[in-house]
Order: C-alpha cells, then structure tokens, then sequence
C-alpha cells in the first residue's frame, strides 16, 4: 500500500510507514493526515504486524509540521477549532494504535512532526535532530490542550514553556538526556538498530505488550484537560492579523512584525 506521500511497506513481521515529501521536508498535507489514519486502521487489525516503524523520506527531516500554505484559507473560529481536532483525531489514532510504534527521526521533528513522534511508544534519532513547536517565531497560532498535555507529560513543564513560549528547538544530545528519545544512533546505523529494536516484539508476550500500552495510555488520559478548554486560544491565535500576516509571508514571501493583534 503506497502513494505519492505516504509510502508503506512490510518488511517480515514489521510495517515502515513513510513520509514522503522530502523536497517539503516531509511537510503534512491533509490527504497525508487522512492516509495515515486509515493506515493505523488497517494495520491494527494485522495479526502479522509486531511492530511499527515511522520515518522521514530523504533524511533531513522526520515531518517538518503541517504544510502551512493550507492555511492560507482560514477564516472563520471554526476552520482553527477543526484543523485542531482533526490533529488530535490522528495523532490520536496513533496514541492509542495497539501495537508498539517506533519514530525514527533524522534532521528535523517539529510541529505535526513533533506531536506525531511523541505519541509512539519509543523514539530514536541521529545526532542531526532538532525537535520542538517553534510556533512563537513561525506561525503565531497555537497548539490544541491535548497536544500541549502530551509535551508536558514527556519532558514537564519547565521545558515545555521554553518550548512553546522561546521556540526552543531541542538537538538530539538534550533530548536523550531529557528522556525525549530513547537513543541516538548515528545515521548510517540507524536504519539497522530501529528494526532490530523493533524486531524484540515478535519475541514478546503479545498481551502483556498491549496491555502494558493501554494501561500507561489510561493514566496519561486521566491526567488531561477536557479537549475543549483551549479553544478560546486556539481561536484567538489562528484568527490573528498576526496569523494571517504570518502565513502570507510563507505563500507570498511578504514581510512583516508581530503586532499581538
């Protein structure tokens, strides 16, 4: 199962699912969004799959966030308010996809990329990684109550504001030391080391593997706010001159200056 963006391929008992935008850095379309979640449906329901592998084509970027010139038609509360649950519909599907999922990240991880990698079970990388939200000095908008629940759950508060709030990009050495990734492998070994990893799940107890997942998943989703609680943020920043003014200057290479307008 494959398209132009979204490539898929077995390997034995193991699924790579792919990203395949190299020249946009991997950047998410919508029909990318729509693919992958169809994607987790029809390989949850694979006995044969152990494992799950997410990775960017061409190795300079895992998903470099959502492709912003899809924006560039937002205009009422309500294309912000659907665009932030339509993330949080896949990223959730990922989250909570029965199996053990594994990010392999190389160059950069932020935005979408970002909240896609944090929901898999583990997450590998090569020392060229850079992974954040850097929306202060990009966009402009902001993230939806859940995915700001998940940044807080792996690396705590503190962290998660320098994030958010100084567009903090984390390298590879601080997020292992954080605990954002499992390892850092170097790229010419990073391939063979995440399929070996991924491969112990054939030698695992299949119940104990997704019981462990659900349980950890049902604390963490005791401890998050109601979905709804940010969209007055959601709706003040991505109906923003800034927002607007911010986009635009990706499409049309205009300039501009935050107003907090």
């Amino acid at each position: 199962m494959s398209d132009e963006a979204l490539i898929i391929r077995r390997e034995g008992n193991l699924a790579w699912i792919g990203f395949n935008r190299p020249e946009s850095r991997n950047a998410m379309t919508w029909e990318m969004y729509d693919a992958l979640e169809d994607c987790c449906d029809t390989l949850a329901e694979d006995d044969d799959v152990v494992a799950v592998v997410l990775h960017g084509v061409g190795g300079e970027a895992f998903v470099a966030g959502t492709d912003i010139t899809q924006f560039k038609d937002f205009d009422t509360p309500e294309d912000a308010i659907g665009y932030e649950r339509r993330i949080d519909r896949v990223v959730g599907k990922l989250e909570v996809f029965p199996k053990p999922t594994i990010a392999m990240i190389e160059g950069a991880c932020v935005g979408g990329g970002a909240a896609l990698a944090l929901v898999c079970d583990f997450r590998y990388c090569t020392p060229t990684m850079k992974f954040g939200v850097p929306i202060a000095k990009t966009l402009g908008n902001t993230l939806s109550m859940t995915n700001v629940s998940r940044l807080v759950d792996m690396i705590g508060v503190a962290r998660t504001k320098e994030a958010l709030m100084m567009a903090k990009l984390f390298n590879a050495e601080e997020a292992y030391r954080i605990g954002l990734v499992n390892e850092v492998f170097e790229a010419d070994a990073i391939v063979d080391e995440v399929a070996g990893i991924a491969a112990t799940f054939g030698r695992r107890a299949p119940l104990t593997v997704q019981a462990s997942k659900a349980l950890v998943g049902r604390v963490l989703a005791e401890r998050r706010a109601d979905p709804e609680a940010g969209d007055d943020w959601v709706t003040t920043c991505y109906m923003s001159r800034d927002f607007k003014a911010a986009v635009n200057k990706f499409v049309n290479k205009t300039p501009f200056e935050w107003t907090g307008e």
